[in-house]
């Protein structure tokens, strides 16, 4: 989650999806200051998302590659988009996911991988605590939950 709520990791991330490898590249494109850059890379690196590979030896430079946790990410970032995307007119949209091959745009939703159906609806999904639950969380989702509708829902 950590990953997902910074900004400039989200934007560096979506970078990546498109393609974008070097660091002048990301810096160019994102507008981003060389030491908030490479504070960000840094951490995508050390926490497995991206791998730093050399690309040139004189001088040494590196390139920034998702690795296959990083990879996982891009269907949260579809997902987010989409959902900012929702909220929008047509015509105020500054970016749209489109399929490679036809160029149609495609409306990404969540769905259970087992019935197909979409998790959008907040009463047929709920959240429980797992098998890795600490103490805290399991109480948590013994005690009865708010109403639909009511503050704290």
């Amino acid at each position: 989650m950590e990953h997902v709520g910074e900004w400039w990791t989200l934007l560096i991330l979506h970078d990546a999806f498109d393609g974008y490898t070097r660091f002048d590249q990301f810096q160019e494109n994102l507008g981003i200051s060389s030491s908030m850059l490479t504070t960000r890379l840094k951490t995508l690196v050390t926490d497995g998302l991206l791998e730093r590979r050399p690309y040139q030896t004189n001088p040494v430079r590196h390139e920034y590659v998702l690795t296959e946790l990083g990879h996982s990410l891009r269907p949260v970032i579809v997902t987010l988009a989409a959902w900012g995307n929702a909220r929008l007119a047509r015509h105020e949209r500054s970016m749209i996911l489109v399929d490679a091959d036809s160029g149609e745009e495609v409306e990404p939703v969540v769905v259970d991988a087992k019935t197909g159906r979409r998790l959008d609806d907040s009463r047929a999904y709920v959240f429980t605590a797992g098998p890795a639950a600490s103490g805290a969380m399991r109480n948590r989702y013994t005690r009865p939950r708010p109403a639909a509708g009511t503050p704290g829902a």
